[in-house]
Order: C-alpha cells, then sequence, then structure tokens
C-alpha cells in the first residue's frame, strides 16, 4: 500500500466538496462537515496551516466512508 499524498486543509475541503459534502457549521479553525445525501457520513477538517499529518486524512476517510482509490480521484 502506497502513502497518501500529502495535502492541505483546504485541498482536502475541496475533494469532500466535489465529494458531495457540504460545510453544515464552522467553529474556530474547524470546519464540519456532512454528506448531502447520507447524514451519517460526516468529518472535521482542521482548517490549520501546512499539510495534514497522514493519520488525519486516514481518519476523515474513515468518517467519510471514502475509498482511497476515490479518493485519490478528488484529488
Amino acid at each position: 500500500m502506497s502513502r497518501l499524498p500529502q495535502i492541505t486543509a483546504r485541498q482536502m475541503l475541496a475533494a469532500l466538496e466535489r465529494a458531495g459534502f457540504v460545510v453544515k457549521r464552522i467553529r474556530g479553525s474547524h470546519h464540519f462537515l456532512a454528506h448531502r445525501e447520507d447524514q451519517t457520513r460526516w468529518t472535521t477538517i482542521p482548517m490549520h496551516r501546512g499539510d495534514l499529518r497522514n493519520d488525519t486524512v486516514r481518519d476523515i476517510l474513515k468518517q467519510t466512508k471514502l475509498a482511497r482509490e476515490e479518493y485519490l480521484k478528488l484529488l
């Protein structure tokens, strides 16, 4: 299994929006997103400077129920 590419929080936000997620609310520097059609698919993105950590990206993918291949196509 290859490593996930390093991306910023803004790139992750754009990819999730292409996948059908919308920002439900913002609290401080964290954006809370949910899928338009399936509200059980939700996550929080920390909108901090720099790249997201790999474990954070993996957690976001798990919470949103996105397959690795689907995520890579969205980038």
